[in-house]
């Protein structure tokens, strides 16, 4: 059984050193971490997300860290990646959906010596088809798409007035991790020795999906996607010494078993099987995309928790707070990871669901954020007319009472829990 750590008093003799670090995930993650963003930014009383002391990006994450580095608030950045403000600087995803035209051509001048070796390898040596066809795969290129113009436009984006495209050059700290191919270390750009990157180069690379994107070449060595290492690195602000660690995870895998609406989830896992067997929803209905989603999302968080549960032992003296999607939530569940179609729609869902998490878990997290000096703010919590992008529909008196009683149950169940650590 866990035990609960002893209360904490704020100290008195300096401001508390407040840290972010926010996961990756795809277009999907960056959508959900915004509409996350936009509920604390306006729920969270004595904090600015813009000038807290370090913040960690990975991946997707990486995009959202650098803009808050920057000043860009998170309003400011839903309008830019989430609305397409034509007030605003636009975030096109059409960026990662240019082919790699320049790895492919670099890997097809490749293929005529390796298909001849790869033939002679089966017929002159005598080796197996599947044993030849090995000789053919410095030929496939190491990316679909090319992600250059990540470089390019946050380039062009971080060198507006009032911002910057140098880590030295902010007025706080930023670390966008990436993971070096050759060596598989993460590479913790904007550390010092690691800070004469650009920004917007470090952002490209840590947000290379191997596979996706080809890796991206920086000082002579080759860095892909930080997420392969850890799943948030929140550790490197903590090194530091920070009083109150923030986390944001988009991906959690989804417990179809205990949903509270299994409605779009029978209607997507089960659609085309016999009646019989649309009763109970199962993954495994939902075919190889479900099962790979799934899989997916599950290893992910499990290294996280064992993230999590690292953090605490090691840094008994930082209060941690894990903000992540319910993990009975379809929606988030069966949205398309890398995709952008549906953002207004899902930023705007998880804007509404951390909302109805601050108000569930207020007695909890009431306490530990006291602790640092922020607050919940209770009237914007409980007004229902709050909304990001979507104006949703007028809750009835009867909705609006049953909805108040799961969060109070749920908020006396949280409060009563040892070592409520997560608040997700």
């Amino acid at each position: 059984m866990t035990t609960a750590k002893p209360p904490r008093t704020k100290k008195s003799d300096r401001q508390p050193r407040i840290a972010l670090a926010l996961a990756g995930g795809g277009p999907l993650g960056a959508i959900y971490e915004i509409g996350a963003l936009c509920a604390l930014d306006e729920s969270l009383r004595g904090l600015s997300l813009t000038k807290l002391d370090h913040y960690v990006g990975v991946s997707a994450g990486g995009f959202i860290a650098a803009g808050l580095a920057n000043r860009m608030t998170p309003r400011e950045l839903c309008a830019a990646f989430i609305e397409n403000d034509q007030a605003s600087e636009i975030f096109d995803p059409a960026w990662l959906m240019v082919p790699a035209y320049g790895e492919f051509l670099r890997r097809s001048i490749m293929l005529p010596g390796l298909a001849a070796a790869a033939l002679w390898r089966a017929t002159g040596g005598r080796k197996s088809l599947l044993n030849a066809l090995e000789k053919l795969g410095p030929a496939l290129p190491t990316g679909i798409f090319s992600n250059d113009e990540v470089d390019k436009q946050l380039s062009l984006l971080f060198s507006k007035e009032g911002r910057t495209n140098d880590f030295r050059e902010l007025g706080t700290r930023l670390t966008l991790v990436a993971t070096n191919l050759d060596s598989g270390d993460a590479a913790p750009f904007g550390q010092p020795g690691w800070d004469h990157v650009p920004i917007s180069r470090a952002v490209q690379a840590s947000s290379a999906l191997p596979g996706l994107f080809p890796p991206v070449e920086i000082d002579e060595q080759y860095y892909v996607d930080g997420a392969l290492k850890k799943t948030l690195h929140a550790g490197v602000a903590m090194d530091g010494g920070i009083d109150l660690m923030l986390c944001l995870n988009p991906l959690v895998p989804f417990n179809s078993t205990q949903a509270p609406d299994l409605s779009m989830t029978r209607r997507v896992m089960q659609r085309g099987l016999p009646k019989e067997r649309q009763a109970i929803p199962r993954m495994v209905d939902g075919g190889l995309p479900a099962v790979l989603n799934q899989t997916f999302r599950s290893m992910i968080h499990s290294r996280l928790e064992l993230g999590m549960k690292h953090y605490e032992h090691a840094y008994p003296d930082t209060d941690i707070v894990l903000i992540e999607p319910d993990h009975r939530d379809a929606d988030m569940f069966l949205a398309n990871t890398f995709g952008y179609g549906q953002r207004r729609e899902l930023a705007e869902h998880a804007y509404q669901k951390t909302r109805e998490m601050l108000r569930s878990r207020r007695t909890t997290l009431a306490a530990k954020l006291a602790r640092h000096g922020v607050s919940l703010d209770l009237d914007v919590l409980d007004d229902p007319r709050r909304h990001l992008v979507t104006p949703r529909p007028a809750a009835t008196r009867l909705g609006r009472a049953i909805r108040s009683l799961e969060e109070l149950m749920e908020d006396v169940s949280h409060a009563i829990a040892p070592s409520p650590q997560r608040m997700a």
